[in-house]
């Protein structure tokens, strides 16, 4: 398979660690009144990113590579509302990745790649809404 796939695919791996690390940061460390609610999503999306993660190592290792175990940057610290918008950011920056990969894939003649990635991308786009109604953010 091509290695611009694989490269792709762990990119998309290591934007997934770090989120999943940050999620559970996050889920740790917050404190505040509205915090049981946010901790409690905070750690449901991390095991969303978690299957996301699985996915595309799975992905990876039926194409002939090696998934990489490296996570790419993590935010720490901060108030709740710092932790979502991190959270946010990091979506959005999912969500933009996942659209150049679906590209990508759709190009190189690989619908079963591009069937997941369009899968994990719809899951990027849920938590980026769940983060835009926390923030009160209207589009």
């Amino acid at each position: 398979m091509s290695k611009k796939i694989l490269d792709a695919l762990n990119l998309d791996r290591a934007d997934e660690l770090a989120v999943i690390i940050q999620y559970m940061g996050h889920h740790y460390e917050g404190e505040g009144m509205e915090s049981p609610a946010i901790l409690e999503l905070f750690k449901s999306t991390a095991k969303d990113e978690m299957r996301h993660a699985e996915m595309l190592a799975e992905r990876i290792v039926y194409l002939g590579g090696t998934p990489t175990q490296k996570p790419s940057a993590i935010l720490r610290g901060g108030d709740l509302k710092k932790m979502i918008s991190d959270n946010l950011g990091k979506e959005n920056a999912a969500i933009k990745q996942y659209k150049e990969h679906i590209k990508l894939a759709s190009e190189a003649g690989d619908p079963t790649t591009r069937l997941m990635l369009e899968q994990i991308l719809s899951d990027e786009e849920g938590h980026a809404d769940e983060w835009e109604t926390i923030l009160e953010i209207k589009k």
